[in-house]
C-alpha cells in the first residue's frame, strides 16, 4: 500500500515499502512537456531532459552515468507531452546514491553554453531520425491535424528550427517557470524504510523554494475538427493513421475504453489485426490505441500497408467502427479483455519500475491514486453498457481526422480517395 506526504516546500512523495524484492525505483516527476510550449520554444521541456545529464558543478557527465552503472543501477528519463521524468532503478541500499544524483542534477546542472550548442546537434540527429522513420512520422503528423494550432500538436522533440534558435537564457527561464515544488512529485517504490526516505527526501529537496509567484500550467482544451493530412516520403508502404476524438486521463469511462481496444485493435487477437492483417492479408501491420490527456483524448488507429490496398482498408475500419457502435461486443469478448487487461495489470504490480511510474505520473497529472483493487474492481465493472455510452460519445465519425506518409508522386491518387472516403 502506497503512503502520500508532502515535503515542507510542498513537493509531493509517493511511497511504497515491497520488502521481498531487493531494488528501489525512483521517479522525479516534472509537469513539463510539450503542451507547455509555444512555436518558438517548442522542444525546450525535452531539451532540458537532455541538458540535466549534461554535467553539474559537482558531477561530469560521465560521473554521472559512471556512479550508476558502479552500483548495477539503470538510469534514463522521458518526455511526453504533459510531463518529464527521470528515473534511476537500483539496489535498495545504494538508494541514497539514486536520490543524490537526482538532486544535484535538478539544482546544480550547469547548462554550459558549449554543451547547449552540441546537444542541438544530437537533437536534430534526433529528429531526423524520427522523420527518416515513416511509422513515427505519421504519429505526429495526426496530432498537427487533431489538435490543429493548440499546443497539443507539438512535437515534443521540437522541429530543427526551434531547436537552432534555443538559447540558454530561454532554457533557464522556462525550466525556472516550471521546475518548481508545486509541479514535481517524487515516487519511491521497493524494499526501503518510507521514514529515512522521507528525512533524506527532505534534506534532499525539502529546503528549495521559489520566492516568486506561484505558476499555473494554463490548460485550455482544443477544439477538435476534421481534416486530412499528408507527407511524401520516397517509400514503398503508406502509413495511415487516423484519429478520433478521444477522453481525458481522469474519466470514469477510461477503464471501458481500455477494454474497447483490447477488442478493437489494441492486440493480435483483436478484430482489426484479425481480419485485415491474417484473413485478408492486405497489411503488414494494424493497431489502435488510446492517448488521455488531462482535459482531452485521442483514439489512433495506425495501418502500415501497400498504397493500393488503402481504399479497401479505409472502408474495412468504418464498416468496423459502423458494425461495433450498432452490436457492441459479445460477453464473451468483453469477459476475455478484461481478464488480459487484469493480468497485464497484475504482472505490472511485480515490477518496481512499474508501480513507481504508475504513482507518480497519477499524483502529477491527476492529484489522485487508485490503489490495486479499485483498478481490479473498476475493470470487472466495464459490461456492454458502459462501452456502448463511450462508443456513442467518442466514436464519431464526422470528426475523424486522416494523417497519411508515403510516396504522394507515384501515388497520386490517395488524397482524393481518402477525401471521397472520409467525407462521405
Amino acid at each position: 500500500m502506497y503512503n502520500k506526504t508532502n515535503l515542507s516546500n510542498g513537493i509531493r512523495v509517493i511511497t511504497e515499502n515491497i520488502p521481498y524484492v531487493k531494488s528501489a525505483s525512483i521517479g522525479l516527476w516534472i509537469e513539463s512537456g510539450s503542451r507547455y510550449e509555444n512555436e518558438i520554444n517548442n522542444g525546450t521541456s525535452h531539451f532540458i531532459e537532455h541538458m540535466l545529464f549534461k554535467g553539474t558543478y559537482k558531477r561530469s557527465a560521465r560521473d554521472i552515468a559512471d556512479q550508476i552503472d558502479s552500483v548495477g543501477g539503470q538510469m534514463n528519463a522521458f518526455t511526453s507531452k504533459e510531463c518529464t521524468c527521470f528515473y534511476i532503478k537500483i539496489l535498495d541500499n545504494h538508494i541514497d546514491l539514486a536520490i543524490d544524483i537526482l538532486q544535484d542534477m535538478l539544482f546544480n546542472s550547469k547548462f554550459n553554453k558549449d554543451e547547449i550548442e552540441k546537444e542541438k546537434n544530437v537533437v536534430i540527429e534526433e529528429i531526423n531520425m524520427y522523420e527518416d522513420d515513416p511509422e513515427e512520422l505519421v504519429h505526429d503528423l495526426l496530432s498537427k491535424t487533431v489538435f490543429q494550432n493548440h499546443p497539443l500538436s507539438l512535437p515534443i522533440l521540437g522541429n530543427k528550427n526551434s531547436v537552432k534558435n534555443l538559447s540558454r537564457e530561454s532554457i533557464l527561464n522556462y525550466f525556472y517557470n516550471h521546475y518548481r515544488p508545486e509541479n514535481i512529485v517524487i515516487s519511491v517504490v521497493g524494499n526501503i524504510k518510507e521514514n529515512n526516505i522521507l528525512n533524506t527526501l527532505e534534506k534532499a529537496f525539502g529546503k528549495w523554494n521559489v520566492n516568486d509567484k506561484k505558476n499555473y500550467n494554463k490548460i485550455i482544451k482544443p477544439i477538435i475538427n476534421k481534416n486530412i493530412i499528408s507527407k511524401s516520403k520516397d517509400t514503398e508502404q503508406a502509413h495511415l493513421c487516423l484519429g478520433l476524438e478521444g477522453i481525458n486521463q481522469s474519466s470514469n469511462q477510461i477503464y471501458s475504453l481500455l477494454v474497447l481496444n483490447n477488442i478493437f485493435g489494441g492486440s493480435m487477437s483483436s478484430r482489426l489485426f484479425q481480419k485485415v492483417r491474417e484473413d485478408l492479408g492486405i497489411v503488414y501491420n494494424i493497431y489502435s490505441y488510446p492517448s488521455t490527456y488531462k482535459d482531452t483524448g485521442m483514439f489512433t488507429i495506425y495501418a502500415g500497408l501497400n498504397p493500393k490496398n488503402i481504399v479497401e482498408l479505409s472502408k474495412i475500419v468504418l464498416n468496423e467502427i459502423k458494425d461495433m457502435k450498432k452490436n457492441i461486443f459479445s460477453e464473451n469478448e468483453i469477459y476475455k479483455s478484461k481478464e488480459q487487461l487484469k493480468g497485464n495489470f497484475i504482472l505490472g504490480l511485480e515490477n518496481t519500475s512499474s508501480r513507481m511510474s504508475s504513482y507518480g505520473k497519477s499524483e502529477l497529472l491527476n492529484g489522485k491514486i487508485e490503489t490495486s483493487s479499485e483498478i481490479i474492481s473498476n475493470i470487472d465493472s466495464v459490461n456492454k453498457n458502459t462501452i456502448k455510452s463511450l462508443m456513442d460519445n467518442m466514436f464519431d465519425i464526422n470528426k475523424i481526422n486522416v494523417a497519411y506518409v508515403g510516396n504522394l508522386e507515384k501515388n497520386k491518387r490517395i488524397r482524393d480517395d481518402l477525401q471521397e472516403i472520409y467525407n462521405k
